[in-house]
């Protein structure tokens, strides 16, 4: 089970975006990577196609290491822990210790 799923709410904690958050589009689970909307944007020069007729340079989000962000849970930026409830294995917010879905 991972810490970071996608669709969470994360904060920046290192770097030149720290202190950004952001919904996680992207969990890189081979390379421990998440690519977070509106973080860590690079320019990606593309050339026309049949989808982009005029190509040109493109912003897109650039993937970041898993360590330098943290989960956001009621506003707040938290660790992750694991705990068994009901049988089953679930993700614990260490702050507040409220169970996140």
């Amino acid at each position: 089970m991972r810490k970071i799923k996608k669709d969470d709410t994360v904060q920046v904690i290192t770097g030149r975006d720290a202190g950004k958050t952001g919904k996680v589009l992207h969990v890189d689970t081979a390379n421990n990577r998440v690519v977070v909307e509106g973080v860590n944007m690079v320019q990606k020069h593309t050339k026309p196609n049949a989808q982009n007729q005029n190509g040109g340079i493109v912003s897109k989000e650039g993937s970041i290491h898993i360590s330098n962000v943290m989960l956001v849970v009621d506003g707040k930026p938290t660790r992750v822990g694991f705990e068994v409830k009901d049988g089953k294995k679930v993700r614990v917010a260490k702050k507040t210790g409220k169970a996140i879905n």
